[in-house]
C-alpha cells in the first residue's frame, strides 16, 4: 500500500441516489491520470450522510476496480457491530484493506477505542488502517498513552492516514513502528510529508487533480524539490479555493467543471453559491496542471 490514493467522491443523480456509473467513470479518469488506488466512503465520500444499505452498495460499485488499483474501504462508524459489517463486506468484494477512524461523540476511553480496531481487525481478518482526523473526530492519537501505543505496535493496525498538520506526529508514529504504513491527508503539506517519509498520500483533490498531484509526488521522490515545490504552490491555490468554499461541495463543483458531474452534496451540505463557484473556477484555470 503506497503512492497516490485518491479518496473518491460519491457521485449522486439527480433523485440523489448513488450513481455507480458516475463513480466508476470518475475512477477510470483518476486512474489514467496517475492514481494508484482508491479510498472509498471516506470523508470526501459522505460517509457518515450515507445509510448502511448505501454504504455497501458504494463498495459494492467501486469493487470492479479490485485487483486494478489498490482498494480501502472506510468502514468507520460508531456502532462496532456496523463497523465489522462493512469490513467483512469490503474484504468479501476484494478491497486490500479497510480504515476507520476512532470512534467519537461520547468519550471513549483510550482502551475502548483499541478495542474497537481490534474487533475491526478480527471482522476483515487484515491489520487495520487508523483514519486520524482529529478536528472532525474531535479524537487525538495520543502517542504518550500506553494504549495507543500498545495498539499502534500490536499488529491491528497496518497503517496510518495522518489528516493532521502535526507532522511531527507522523515522523514519531513511524520511529514507534517503522513497519506501519503512513499515508499523508492533507493534500496541502504532500512535499514536507514525502520529505518526512510518509509511503503515501490520500487526498480529496485527487479526484479532479490527481494528474497535478502525480507531478509533484514524482518530482519529490526524485529529489527535485523546487520544481515539486512550484507545483505544490499551484495546488495550495486551488485548495484555499476549494476550502474556502466548502471543501466537499467545491469538489462536486469542480468534478463538473471537468465533465464528471457527481451531482450535489447531500444536505446539510449546500451546493455553492455563484461567488464560491467563481473562485473555484478560476483557481483552477489559474492553476491547474493535470497534463
Amino acid at each position: 500500500m503506497q503512492g497516490l490514493i485518491t479518496a473518491v467522491a460519491t457521485p449522486f443523480d439527480k433523485e440523489g441516489k448513488l450513481n455507480g456509473k458516475m463513480l466508476r467513470d470518475i475512477m477510470d479518469w483518476n486512474v489514467r491520470m496517475g492514481a494508484d488506488g482508491f479510498f472509498v466512503a471516506g470523508s470526501s465520500g459522505e460517509c457518515f450522510l450515507l445509510s448502511e444499505e448505501e454504504r455497501m452498495q458504494l463498495f459494492e460499485e467501486a469493487a470492479p476496480f479490485a485487483g486494478k488499483t489498490q482498494l480501502i474501504a472506510h468502514v468507520g462508524a460508531l456502532d462496532t457491530a456496523q463497523a465489522q459489517r462493512y469490513a467483512r463486506r469490503a474484504m468479501a468484494l476484494g478491497y486490500d484493506m479497510v480504515a476507520a477512524t476512532p470512534p467519537f461523540y461520547y468519550p471513549f476511553s483510550p482502551a475502548e477505542t483499541a478495542r474497537y480496531f481490534e474487533e475491526i481487525a478480527e471482522a476483515s481478518g487484515k491489520p487495520v488502517l487508523y483514519y486520524n482526523f482529529p478536528a472532525s473526530t474531535g479524537k487525538q492519537l495520543d502517542l504518550g498513552h500506553e494504549a495507543y501505543r500498545r495498539l499502534l505496535c500490536s499488529g491491528t493496525i497496518g497503517a496510518v492516514k495522518q489528516t493532521y498538520l502535526d507532522l511531527k506526529q507522523m515522523e514519531r508514529i513511524h520511529h514507534l513502528n517503522p513497519s506501519l504504513k503512513i499515508f499523508g491527508g492533507y493534500d496541502e503539506v504532500m512535499v514536507a510529508a514525502l520529505a518526512i517519509g510518509e509511503d503515501g498520500s490520500i487526498g480529496s483533490s485527487f479526484n479532479f487533480m490527481a494528474g497535478h498531484f502525480r507531478k509533484i509526488f514524482d518530482l519529490a521522490k526524485a529529489g527535485k524539490a523546487e520544481e515539486a515545490l512550484r507545483l505544490q504552490e499551484k495546488a495550495n491555490n486551488i485548495m484555499d479555493a476549494l476550502t474556502n468554499a466548502g471543501l466537499v461541495p467545491a469538489i462536486k463543483y469542480a468534478l463538473s467543471l471537468l465533465g464528471y458531474d457527481a451531482g450535489a452534496p447531500r444536505r446539510p451540505f449546500l451546493p455553492l453559491g455563484e461567488d464560491a463557484q467563481a473562485s473555484v473556477r478560476a483557481a483552477i484555470e489559474a492553476d491547474l496542471e493535470n497534463e
